[in-house]
């Protein structure tokens, strides 16, 4: 009898892609509580078109490091402090994106690069990730979102059908933070005032728990803040049974926490440790 004996290769590594060096095109305030940075760059040319709405990793200089010494940081060096949003609008062809960034002062790293962001600042950029939502089949739509996931909210409605039917939260710290959102004519977008996004709201749960909900199948989006991401989540799949398949609820970010922090939260929640 011939021994077969197993020989395993090891794989090779695949090499991590240096994170591509972005330039700002325009910096503006689209709101009192809203900044929009246009980032450019030739390496943008082979990011998917339709990609608004996917996440992606911003890479943020030290305040006074120059382009070369971050450029060989992102190649070489440690990490950068980096921060996750998303893509709101993606010109390919032109090599640009839009990324919007919530202003609250120098509180944060991405928001303290934002404010001081002006045509020649510069930033890492890796991704695009996926998109939310890919597929539009739904009868109804519920979109919730608060500032911080704003950007992936609108970016949903303006994929959405012409015809889609439902209905989108939006809650902002000021009536001026409003936006205009191409949405489909049939979604209904209520916008709510959280003057102070740093103490906890129920504002979108209670106003979601007094729906009559139509029959048919439902499609959400829904993100923000975790400690109302988890009590929606809780009462849309446990009490209203809606198919974990047809809910994209994600928590963006936790009162009192950092990213790393709240990603760190996350997957020990998950069991990742």
């Amino acid at each position: 009898m011939n021994e077969v004996v197993s020989i395993s290769t090891p794989r090779p590594q695949s090499k991590r892609r240096t994170p591509r060096l972005l330039t700002v095109k325009q910096a503006r305030r689209l709101t009192p509580n809203m900044i929009r940075v246009t980032l450019a760059g030739p390496e943008l040319a082979d990011i998917p078109a339709g990609c608004e709405g996917a996440h992606c990793k911003i890479m943020l200089p030290a305040h006074g490091q120059s382009r070369s010494d971050f450029a060989q940081q992102l190649a070489n060096g440690s990490r950068p402090t980096t921060r996750t949003f998303t893509i709101r609008y993606a010109r390919p062809e032109a090599g640009e994106i839009d990324i919007d960034f919530v202003a609250h002062g120098d509180d944060g790293p991405a928001s303290a690069w934002a404010l001081r962001a002006e045509p020649g600042s510069f930033c890492g950029f890796a991704g695009p990730g996926n998109v939310k939502l890919t597929e539009f089949y739904a009868d109804w739509y519920l979109v919730a979102a608060d500032m911080s996931a704003l950007p992936v909210a609108a970016a949903t409605l303006e994929a959405m059908p012409r015809d889609a039917k439902g209905l989108a939260l939006v809650e902002i710290t000021s009536d001026d933070d409003r936006q205009g959102i191409d949405a489909p004519p049939g979604i209904d977008i209520r916008w709510l005032i959280h003057p102070d996004p740093h103490k906890s709201s129920d504002a979108q749960e209670r106003l979601i728990r007094s729906l009559d909900w139509p029959a048919g199948t439902i499609q959400t989006c829904i993100a923000g803040e975790s400690g109302v991401i988890r009590a929606l989540r809780h009462f849309l799949n446990n009490e209203q049974g809606l198919p974990k398949a047809d809910t994209y609820i994600s928590g963006y970010w936790k009162i009192g926490l950092i990213e790393d922090e709240h990603q760190q939260m996350k997957r020990a929640e998950a069991g990742g440790g």
